[in-house]
């Protein structure tokens, strides 16, 4: 590993710090270097508040090493006027001679601007370390703004015996098929995404209240399926912990591709990621529409012997888990 990647790494580190907290901004970590020291560093906490840039300038006890020193930051410092200054004028009014980013921004008012400003007042500019690993860090900004919808993300258990529910429940609630730690896990996913969805039968099935109980974080935007309006006002949805957005016949017409038209309608209200936990219905419309980027498929160790079997997926696992006696399996759609 080189110095540049050693420091761009620490970067991706920071910028982590921030994951689910600064929608609609992407993800992004800054360290300032002086003489092979780290001097400074910050990450991007939330939208409206200070860039990682300007968090690690801030961070410099000495200011007048920033003249001697270079500044790395994992995705090309903003060019344009938001809710915060332009980070590229920053960077060129403390006369930081080298700048080192991981990659381009897609957004389109940044996209190669901030790295023009950069150079035409005559700074060193190094683009395109740890490429991969800074696009991978915000793929969810990214799918958002090159592919015009959101990352998505279809979660599910099952049953040892490949079932994701019973037939019949006594009662309307859950039937949990991976244990108490997968479970939390689960929570900390659901803070780390902008919304959560799941169709009318979870809902009627199991009263689900879609928050993170389970881990400290912020609660997703509820999106719901409703396509007949059968969901009773008096579900936990409806409560005031979070948002939830109902898509009923009125916004979604469902004789159509319904994965992609639910895609079309969460970037039109610009949200960037979606964890779908619904039932095996749901799920199966976004692989058989191969409208999804990830899935997370918990195998629990119990049997159900019958039931509502699991989605079918096609594609190999990319990854393997286990969480004590559950086996995770994570898959990424590369078509």
């Amino acid at each position: 590993m080189t110095s540049h990647e050693k420091y761009m790494q620490r970067c991706i580190d920071l910028a982590k710090n921030g994951l689910g907290t600064t929608y609609p901004n992407p993800l992004v970590g800054s360290v300032i270097v002086y003489n092979d020291k780290i001097i400074g560093e910050g990450w991007h906490r939330k939208a409206g508040e200070p860039h990682a840039e300007v968090n690690a300038i801030n961070s410099v006890k000495n200011q007048s090493l920033l003249s001697q020193s270079t500044i790395y930051v994992s995705l090309e410092p903003c060019s344009h006027f938001g809710k915060t200054p332009p980070c590229s004028e920053l960077i060129i009014s403390k006369n930081i001679p080298n700048i080192v980013i991981g990659t381009i921004d897609p957004f389109a008012q940044v996209s190669g601007a901030g790295i023009q400003k950069l150079k035409d007042a005559g700074r060193n500019v190094t683009v395109g370390i740890l490429e991969n690993e800074c696009n991978q860090l915000n793929k969810r900004f990214f799918t958002f703004h090159t592919q015009k919808r959101p990352y998505i993300i279809l979660k599910w258990a099952e049953s040892a015996d490949g079932y994701i529910a019973p037939l019949r429940k006594p009662k309307q609630e859950p039937v949990w098929l991976s244990n108490v730690y997968s479970r939390q896990l689960v929570h900390k996913w659901r803070s780390e995404e902008q919304a959560i969805l799941v169709g009318t039968q979870t809902v009627l099935d199991d009263n689900p209240s879609l928050t993170v109980r389970d881990w400290s974080g912020r609660h997703p935007i509820r999106i719901v399926l409703d396509q007949n309006n059968r969901i009773s006002k008096e579900s936990s949805i409806f409560d005031n912990q979070a948002q939830t957005i109902l898509l009923s016949m009125t916004e979604i017409d469902y004789s159509k591709k319904i994965g992609v038209q639910i895609a079309n309608f969460l970037f039109n209200h610009g949200i960037q990621s979606v964890i779908i936990e619904g039932g095996s219905k749901t799920l199966q419309t976004f692989i058989d529409e191969n409208i999804w980027d990830e899935a997370r498929i918990f195998k629990g160790v119990s049997l159900l012997h019958q039931g509502i079997k699991r989605p079918q997926i096609s594609a190999q696992y990319n990854a393997k888990e286990y969480i004590l006696n559950d086996e995770l399996l994570i898959f990424f759609n590369h078509d």
